[in-house]
């Protein structure tokens, strides 16, 4: 075995001495997956990339995104993360960093520049990455941060769609089956497959596949129905381990106290600990490593809720350390919502899109990040047609009042604002953009302290 690589030994992760390993860490959500609510852009991330590309033209478009992947994780984020005692990043990625639908299964080289080097700043500080394909050609999930911009999975009913994953899949196992930092590859993030009868066979191939240009690495396969669901599954392959996606109600935006009520259902630490044991039944049965892929509450800027939410994900990190499991908190950086660091309400980026952001949460439109409250006049009405014409309809994932929120708010209403976004950018040279884009450098994002001191109590436990 390459020197150094992790693997799998019964219920534990070990490093290459034979010694347990608990990785404790974070997700680099918005990087090379970008979503709507951790950058302030509407809709999907190809979309506002095409937006963008028409106000700046091809060299202050190309300008504009490298500074961005710069900016937004460097030597300084990789020293933090360390300080804190973590040891894992897991690093989501889109798909067309690597590959073109213009040019399915021609590997673009360049696309490994800066996740060579974001791996690269991790070792150096002595943390593991995990690679995790957040985006599939075709949208493995029927939510935005797969970029997909309707709400249907084609990823499950289209055999080209899942050829180019598992040729993408290759070029990338090839390109790091010897770093020995890499704890290994996270391949289909929160798949959604309708039927539940298609995810086993293609990851069995998918590992076969992996495994034929690195024999090594561990792999990470998450559960159905958004990494939530595993009763379709029946085995563990060798070295691999299934991850659950471990989000509490009371942490949503729209959760309410804790303990206490969120959609009339009773929160409190026991109540977490029984979902948290529901989530990892299949791994606990097949006596396999736990790792919860994603978790986290949001953060409303409200003392009291925050502090709540906070006795929220202390619980959730006591839990974890009960049973074993290794964790990635969800999301490092952001524009204020959930980031360990963010970006300062003051800084040009902020204070540029601040009247934007507003319309935003007016209209509701980011799923993850705000409210229909201002919109009440338009959601309710279509949840009570549902409930009075189609008192059983239960579209996959997560039902009707899902699906109105998909089509309505973060479609319907989100894709007019586009133009408007773009239009920020309009005009500015590359000066003014990298003034902007600086304020996602980490010397100039303001530390979640109250998070980040819980975070590194866990983590040196």
């Amino acid at each position: 075995m390459t020197s150094g690589m992790l693997t799998t030994q019964g219920s534990q992760i070990v490093n290459a001495e034979g010694q347990p390993v608990i990785l404790r860490g974070v997700g680099l959500g918005g990087w090379m997956n970008m979503e709507n609510f951790i950058t302030g852009y509407p809709a999907n991330e190809e979309a506002q990339r095409e937006a963008l590309y028409k106000v700046l033209g091809p060299e202050k478009y190309r300008f504009f995104f490298d500074r961005f992947l710069e900016y937004f994780f460097g030597p300084d984020d990789a020293r933090f993360l360390a300080s804190l005692g973590l040891n894992l990043v897991r690093i989501p990625i889109n798909y067309r960093h690597f590959e073109s639908d213009m040019e399915p299964f021609v590997i673009k080289e360049e696309g490994f520049q800066h996740l060579d080097r974001v791996v690269n700043l991790c070792a150096e500080q002595g943390i593991y990455t995990i690679l995790d394909l957040h985006a599939l050609p075709g949208y493995q999930n029927q939510d935005w941060h797969s970029d997909n911009p309707t709400h249907k999975a084609l990823f499950w009913k289209h055999r080209h769609f899942q050829d180019r994953t598992v040729h993408l899949w290759q070029a990338l196992a090839g390109h790091y089956r010897d770093h020995p930092w890499v704890a290994g590859y996270n391949p289909m993030n929160e798949p959604g497959d309708p039927t539940g009868e298609l995810i086993e066979p293609f990851y069995r191939r998918l590992y076969e596949a992996i495994r034929a240009v690195d024999p090594h690495h561990i792999i990470f396969f998450d559960g159905n129905r958004y990494s939530q669901d595993f009763h379709m599954f029946h085995q563990v392959w060798p070295n691999t381990v299934f991850t659950a996606h471990d989000y509490a109600e009371p942490g949503f935006i729209h959760g309410g106290p804790y303990p206490g009520y969120t959609d009339g259902q009773y929160f409190d630490a026991s109540v977490v600990e029984e979902v948290f044991l529901k989530r990892t039944a299949f791994m606990r049965e097949k006596g396999s490593p736990i790792w919860i892929g994603e978790f986290g509450p949001v953060y409303r800027g409200e003392p009291e809720a925050d502090a709540m939410r906070y006795q929220l994900l202390r619980d959730q990190l006591e839990i974890y350390q009960r049973y074993g499991a290794s964790w990635s908190i969800w999301t490092y950086k952001d524009i204020g919502l959930q980031g360990l660091v963010y970006t300062a309400p003051d800084s040009p980026w902020n204070e540029l899109l601040r009247p934007f952001l507003e319309k935003k949460a007016r209209l509701g439109v980011d799923t993850w990040g705000t409210l229909d409250t201002h919109i009440r006049h338009i959601i309710q009405p279509l949840e009570e047609i549902f409930a009075r014409e189609f008192p059983d309809y239960a579209p996959f994932p997560f039902g009707a009042g899902w699906l109105i929120r998909r089509l309505v708010r973060h479609i319907l209403l989100a894709e007019p604002l586009l133009e408007e976004f773009a239009a920020l950018f309009a005009g500015l040279n590359e000066a003014e953009l990298d003034r902007l884009l600086q304020s996602f450098r980490f010397e100039q994002c303001i530390q979640r302290e109250p998070l980040n001191d819980i975070l590194r109590e866990y983590a040196c436990r």
